[in-house]
């Protein structure tokens, strides 16, 4: 079997050393064939690095590296002088140390292709380069940038020090714009998009085609390349976990498939995917590889919630009308792969994205850190997180409660809220942390239930009062009949009372219909 490419971000080293490369070069001829300047934006550890790394062998007319790709009998190979950065590959600590180390780059560079330096300010440097490189070559230069704004998302809770990297940035970027003549071609990445006020003002000819149908599934695995290119690690994995293969392909659906960017074609996480053939276990691996320090202090500053995500429908335009320090949750989120569009809403010639979290790796993952960062209960209390699934596996289902009785109490008295939502919320994300598919706000022709858990050909619905009782929840549940569109289940109705002064669930009654 061909090696799983684990971290391996450089196309020459997957083809010459015998890893998996899943075939994405006629997206590449499409761009290169169809235009000239582009910005990809993508969640971390997507493929935009090696991406970037495809279209520099490409453009350095290394045709054997090649051969079994959709696009070797379509380019022709040629070289072209190449300037390839890495934003997030600098220091990124201080404003200085920044400078010092992205300077030091661009004088490798200039060390590299034997181009005489200039003294002189670093975006007039980057501007000079591109010139020379033309000139030298007698060929147009090729520009490949990745993670173009890592200086200002690592410091994205400073909104003074984010302003000053952009500042910068602006003006070093402006020169792809100002050098057009000798450019042959573009291609930027990055984790969020750009605003026609910021980094990329000046650069109007800049094609965005983050959001756009033909580069949808660009970036991440399909279904179809999943079950291609990794059958025989599928057959191996179904084989030590003691499952059928379609049992196997159901479970990785459900954990890691579901990121979308146009809100009809969906695919897997590649970091996941790869991990979990390695280790063959479902885990967290996307989320856990990445900073959740630095997520904490977002959610608690901004009080995010799973209801504030989600509750609104979201269009093109507003990811392009605020710098990312200054848009809404969703939208931030929806960008950094923490939500994904899971459909269209169409009115007339409007479309509207419907956001919620991609699969169940991230909802589980995420509703930890929500929990952690807006209820912060005691240490114990995630252990009892553990102890829910458990619960629901068995079916017991007034232990499930206890436990989330428990899980209630460990939470510090001043960060309670009389209003229904906030309980709503807060189990919504205690049953979310503990890895279940539930759901919120499930929409039936009468209404909407609560809390739905679907669980093993198992049914739960949930309607959470305060102040009131159990009996009028469990009423309304049978008065909506929101259950109906599960009939064929075995199902559970439970209704749950919150007592607003004692802080937790006072009475709950459990009925299967």
């Amino acid at each position: 079997m061909k090696k799983l490419p684990i971290g391996v971000q450089d196309y020459k080293e997957i083809i010459e050393e015998n890893y998996i490369y899943v075939d994405k070069t006629k997206y590449i001829f499409n761009l290169i064939d169809s235009g000239k300047f582009y910005f990809l934006s993508r969640p971390r550890r997507f493929g935009k690095s090696l991406t970037v790394s495809t279209l520099y062998y490409l453009f350095k007319g290394e045709k054997e590296l090649f051969k079994d790709t959709c696009i070797y009998d379509k380019w022709e190979f040629k070289e072209y002088p190449v300037i390839k950065l890495d934003m997030s590959d600098n220091t990124l600590t201080t404003y200085d140390e920044f400078i010092d180390s992205l300077n030091e780059r661009i004088e490798e560079l200039y060390r590299e292709y034997d181009i005489s330096p200039i003294k002189n300010n670093l975006p007039t440097k980057f501007g000079h380069l591109i010139t020379e490189l033309s000139k030298k070559y007698k060929e147009k230069t090729v520009i490949l940038i990745d993670e173009y704004e890592s200086p200002i998302l690592e410091h994205i809770n400073n909104k003074e020090k984010a302003e000053e990297f952009r500042a910068f940035l602006r003006e070093f970027y402006k020169k792809v714009k100002t050098k057009d003549e000798y450019i042959k071609f573009v291609f930027i990445t990055g984790i969020t998009k750009f605003t026609k006020t910021g980094v990329f003002s000046a650069l109007n000819n800049l094609n965005d085609i983050s959001l756009n149908k033909k580069y949808a599934t660009m970036l991440g695995y399909t279904q179809e390349e999943l079950e291609y290119y990794f059958e025989d690690y599928i057959k191996e994995t179904a084989k030590e976990i003691g499952i059928t293969e379609h049992q196997l392909l159901k479970e990785m659906k459900k954990y890691y498939n579901g990121f979308s960017f146009d809100g009809e074609q969906f695919v897997y996480n590649p970091f996941s995917i790869l991990k979990f053939f390695e280790e063959k276990k479902f885990r967290n691996y996307w989320f856990e590889s990445g900073s959740p320090s630095f997520l904490s202090k977002y959610i608690e500053d901004k009080k995010v919630t799973y209801e504030d995500l989600v509750k609104n429908t979201v269009s093109s335009d507003d990811f392009t009308t605020r710098e990312i320090e200054d848009a809404n949750a969703n939208i931030f989120f929806t960008q950094a792969g923490y939500l994904t569009f899971k459909g269209i809403k169409r009115y007339g010639l409007t479309e509207k994205y419907i956001l919620d979290y991609p699969n169940l790796e991230v909802k589980n993952s995420f509703s930890k850190l929500i929990l952690e960062s807006n209820y912060k209960p005691k240490e114990e209390a995630y252990e009892r997180v553990y102890e829910i699934y458990e619960k629901i596996e068995k079916n017991d289902i007034k232990g499930l409660i206890e436990e989330i009785k428990k899980i209630i109490s460990a939470i510090p008295y001043n960060l309670h809220k009389k209003e229904e939502k906030y309980y709503h919320s807060l189990i919504f994300t205690i049953i979310a942390s503990a890895g279940i598919d539930v759901k919120a706000e499930e929409l039936t022709n009468l209404g909407r239930s609560d809390l739905v858990i679907d669980f093993d050909e198992r049914i739960y619905l949930f309607e959470i009062k305060v102040d009131k009782s159990a009996i009028d929840a469990i009423n309304q549940i049978k008065e909506k009949k929101y259950y109906e569109k599960y009939i064929g289940k075995e199902i559970y109705i439970i209704g749950i009372n919150i007592n607003s002064e004692k802080r937790n669930i006072e009475d709950y009654i459990i009925e299967k219909i």
